[in-house]
């Protein structure tokens, strides 16, 4: 391995700004700057320009002698409209690139209002850069002193200090100031132009002192990455490298938060590792590092449930955010961009406070992590690493995932679940069938005998029922939800009560929110035509409640599994409480220690919703996994058993059709855990299109679910047989086997083959004309080649 050119400490000088006031040529000579905002103790609105809604006489700003502070009367703006107001300075202030500023004043709201001090930040054309830049937010009912202490970024010329709002309000406004802070000297310029560099004999890394941009060249194949600072405000202080690491000193101008990052090779691997390191308040996420640009023909890859594959030229795509603390977001923390078999991705070390930003660079899509707070503070460092890739595409990253999910352990097959809990192996293959009849146990003797062998009977049933079901062999659940909990006393107000909110939650273990306020969850229809919210049990709190619930039950209930709603669906939240406090990664530890209560204490079959690889080794099945949840059947989680006749194009662009999707799930953890559709958005909920999602369930290895009564059951058994015998006969023979392979065999994605480790092949052609094999064989449309080893079918 050829090691890196050491390079001298970059020292960066700091940059003195010429004097553009009186405060300025102040804070050179170590004087307190002056106020910029001169208040008139008589008319306090002097100087500060019409008050302006969205809609006109919606509101107004006026002086209240009643309503003041040191004997000064204050501004009061009343709104009444449902949408965005603001009273503004008249005066624009000229700004210099890393000057700091404090803007602060005495603030009171009235119940349920709220205002935001902020300034507008314009160029030296007079574009907008900022609308309200510097945010501080004002909530509480008596006299508060709000403050925001901000940089000024690159660009900005001008500044207006504005008192800013959205929806009803009444507000108070005393004593505004605005001052020019003595830090705002010590911002570095920037360098001459010289590159920061790291290099080995598979990558070499380029960085940019005057931005902290850098370019990455694969020297394997000779593919080249190139950053863009796109939307990220932040400023180097400071560059250096040694023979193994470049370091960068940043600050993020809206906080003046400073951070180091570092960048240094994997010497084992064609990776480069970037961390960054910061401490104090953090108000809102932080971009870095920056996109790399995307070329034309190149295409985004993102594991959004099974996965995604999204041209970066394709016009109709927005752009995007997710999350990687939740199953709503990225259920796995890495994503990457291929150009054919080439390609970058980036694994996440640190996903927990962490989110992935997807905007349109040069017209086209590219992608970038933003760091998220942790409690209002930048938190824990930081860490990323790039992975390139010179052959094998979107399947090389997979399986370079799996391998850091197995070293990280997260990686624990079926296989070694089975040899703990044998109920796995009732699993493995396994039809998961909804239905809310009282006699289940002859509606599954009639399953057996129309050769449906294979059952995962999801709803609660009587003990004698479950003995029934039990000795036929089906693996018998039921729904269970820890973290919605209703108010006691909303209960009349309600079409209908759960039975299994944990009430005594009720308000003792709510989560608590930043402002002090529960967090609200799921919403209940009410008797008045209202939607009432539940609120949010902590996550800390939850696991005492499933011990006592699941081990009284079990006592004469012999279920062999249990389904925990919201756990692996909903993100890592977040609790301000005093008596039970959780950051994100904490909230991920107490949601997998209630599945762990059913997996390990329990010893039951265990699914969730949606999923996420954070719970890989305490979850056997996911519910919704295939059910991408951007594209779903609208409010699916309602009204589950109504069938859709009228297939909406997200279902037939998305979720069923061949071009995005990909089964980065299954390419990573097939043999880990059952991937399934969502209880709203089942096999059988879009009849014009159960023939593709049968199709879907073969291809990646993974079983149907049904949902139906006793009489649509019997009124389409034919229908449902054949679906079984399509999906699931894959998902047994393949059940405990890696998925080694998939890839396209068409341009337009409609026929795909998929490979397992046990030998099997699957092929199908969803495309509307058949497809010939180069062994002749001719797959008609919507038709399936299964080939086992030395076989076909």
């Amino acid at each position: 391995m050829r090691a890196a050119p050491r390079l001298r400490f970059l020292a960066l000088f700091v940059l003195l700004f010429p004097a553009a006031s009186q405060a300025q040529s102040d804070v050179k000579q170590g004087v307190q700057p002056v106020g910029r905002i001169v208040e008139d103790p008589k008319d306090p609105l002097k100087g500060w320009s019409p008050f302006w809604s969205r809609v006109a006489n919606e509101g107004r700003a006026l002086v209240d002698v009643s309503a003041s502070r040191d004997g000064r009367p204050s501004i009061r703006i009343e709104h009444k409209g449902a949408r965005d107001w603001s009273l503004g300075r008249q005066t624009l202030e000229s700004v210099s690139t890393g000057q700091v500023f404090r803007f602060s004043a005495w603030v009171k709201v009235a119940e349920k209002s709220r205002a935001v001090l902020s300034v507008v930040l314009r160029d030296a054309q007079g574009g907008t850069i900022d609308w309200s830049y510097g945010e501080a937010v004002a909530t509480a009912p008596e006299w508060t002193l709000v403050e925001s202490r901000f940089m000024i970024p690159r660009g900005a010329v001008t500044m207006q200090p504005r008192v800013i709002g959205d929806g009803p309000a009444t507000a108070w406004l005393c004593q505004p100031s605005l001052t020019l802070d003595p830090e705002s000297i010590a911002i570095a310029s920037s360098l001459d132009g010289r590159k920061l560099v790291l290099a080995d004999a598979r990558l070499r890394v380029d960085v940019d002192p005057a931005t902290a941009a850098f370019r990455l060249r694969d020297l394997r194949s000779g593919r080249e990455w190139t950053q863009k600072p796109h939307g990220s405000t932040l400023m180097v202080t400071g560059a250096g490298a040694k023979a193994d690491e470049v370091s960068l000193d940043l600050v993020d101008p809206r906080t003046i938060l400073k951070l180091r990052a570092t960048l240094r090779l994997d010497p084992s691997r064609p990776e480069l590792i970037v961390e960054l390191t910061g401490d104090g308040p953090l108000s809102a996420s932080i971009g870095f590092p920056y996109p790399f640009a995307t070329e034309t023909g190149s295409t985004l890859i993102l594991p959004v449930n099974e996965g995604m594959s999204y041209p970066v030229d394709d016009p109709a795509l927005p752009a995007m955010q997710y999350i990687l603390y939740g199953g709503h977001g990225l259920c796995m923390a890495w994503w990457g961009v291929v150009d054919g078999p080439k390609g970058l991705m980036a694994i996440v070390e640190t996903p927990d406070d962490a989110s992935i930003r997807v905007p349109r660079v040069d017209g086209r899509l590219c992608l970038a992590p933003l760091w998220d707070p942790q409690k209002n503070a930048f938190g824990p460092s930081r860490r990323l690493r790039y992975v390139a890739i010179d052959d094998g595409g979107y399947v090389a990253m997979a399986k370079r995932y799996r391998e850091y999910a197995k070293s990280i352990g997260l990686l624990k097959t079926l296989a070694e679940k089975r040899a703990a809990n044998p109920n796995i192996d009732k699993l493995v293959g396994a039809v998961n069938v909804w239905c809310w009849d009282r006699h289940p146990a002859s509606i599954v003797r009639e399953m057996k005998d129309a050769g449906i062998d294979r059952i995962l009977w999801s709803n609660a049933a009587a003990p004698d029922q479950l003995k029934q079901m039990n000795e036929m062999g089906v693996l018998t659940s039921r729904y269970d939800i820890y973290q919605d909990v209703m108010d006691p006393a909303t209960f009349p107000k309600l079409q209908y009560t759960h039975s299994d909110w944990p009430t005594k939650a009720w308000p003792a273990d709510l989560m608590i929110d930043a402002r002090g306020d529960w967090i609200r969850g799921w919403e209940i229809e009410g008797k008045d035509g209202g939607m009432y919210p539940c609120g949010v049990t902590c996550d800390r709190q939850a696991p005492a409640y499933a011990i006592e619930r699941i081990g009284k039950e079990l006592a004469n209930h012999p279920y062999g599994s249990r389904f925990i709603d919201t756990t692996t669906a909903a993100p890592w939240r977040e609790c301000y409480s005093t008596q039970h406090p959780a950051t994100r990664s904490e909230s991920r530890k107490f949601k997998v220690d209630l599945l762990d209560v059913v997996h390990g204490r329990f010893n039951l079959v265990t699914g969730s919703e949606t999923g996420h690889d954070a719970a890989v080794p305490f979850v056997d099945y996911f519910e919704g996994m295939l059910s991408l949840g951007p594209y779903r059947v609208d409010d699916a989680g309602r009204n589950m058993i109504q069938v859709v006749e009228k297939v909406p194009p997200q279902i037939e662009k998305f979720q069923v059709g061949a071009y995005y999707r990909l089964p980065l799930w299954e390419l990573v953890y097939h043999d880990c855990v059952v991937a399934q559709w969502y209880w709203g958005d089942y096999n059988n909920k879009l009849p014009a299109v159960w023939d593709r999602r049968d199709l879907f369930n073969a291809l990646y290895g993974t079983p149907p679910m049904f949902m139906f009564t006793a009489e649509s059951w019997r009124q389409d058994r034919d229908r449902f047989v054949k679906s079984y015998q399509t999906a699931a006969r894959v998902a047994r023979d393949a059940g405990y086997s890696e998925m080694v392979g998939h890839e396209w065999l068409s341009k337009d994605h409609s026929v795909q083959r998929t490979r397992f480790a046990n030998g099997e092949s699957v092929l199908v052609n969803f495309g509307d004309r058949p497809h010939r094999t180069p062994e002749g064989a001719a797959i008609p449309p919507l038709g399936i080649q299964v080939q086992a080893a030395g076989s076909s079918r």
